[in-house]
């Protein structure tokens, strides 16, 4: 069972995909959100949900107060899912759930290509089988959509290997729980050009 953990919406039951999604678990979750709060990197932020599967990470963001949440998500099984624990969050959260939470249906390099700038928490929960050359192609898409001091969280299988950090996406810390390993990291300021001597 997944559900919202706090906020809002906290203790709403989330529907899941049946097929072809890997929830976060909510010790997991609870870890992540954790950190967060401990950072306030919630409370007004863009929200940027990839690989969505049930929306579960966005949705605990809305729930806590983030400014606007994006779940993209390519399956049509799974974005619809999105959709509708949306409308339960919002629902749940009587008028004090105010992120424009939005669902988009696409793949998430061809979303990262046109997408505007500016958000400060990514969380990217693709598939265990999605091969490291697409993930590093994803974060090097995100890394100019980046505001200053964002977060970037990478959630993987502890059997894959540490992700390929673009410019502008520094790693900070690895933390694993049983087969499941967060990589995070922040937006860095890119080097200011050197001038001719």
């Amino acid at each position: 069972m997944t559900r919202i953990i706090a906020g809002s919406a906290g203790s709403l039951t989330l529907q899941v995909p049946r097929t072809g999604t890997r929830p976060t678990s909510d010790r997991v979750r609870e870890a992540i959100f954790s950190a967060l709060e401990s950072r306030d990197a919630i409370d007004g932020a863009r929200v940027l949900d990839l690989y969505a599967g049930s929306g579960a990470l966005g949705l605990e963001s809305a729930s806590r107060d983030a400014a606007e949440v994006v779940l993209v998500e390519r399956a049509p099984a799974a974005a619809d899912v999105c959709r509708r624990n949306a409308d339960a969050v919002r629902r749940a959260g009587r008028g004090a759930v105010a992120a424009r939470i939005r669902v988009v249906q696409r793949a998430v390099a061809a979303y990262l290509e046109g997408a505007a700038p500016g958000f400060d928490l990514v969380f990217i929960d693709p598939p265990y089988d999605l091969g490291e050359a697409a993930l590093a192609r994803d974060l090097e898409l995100l890394a100019p959509l980046l505001a200053d001091e964002a977060i970037v969280v990478v959630e993987r299988s502890s059997r894959s290997p540490e992700p390929t950090w673009p410019a502008g996406i520094e790693p900070s810390r690895r933390r694993d729980y049983g087969e499941t390993t967060l990589w995070w990291a922040d937006a860095t300021q890119p080097a200011p050009p050197s001038q001719p001597a």
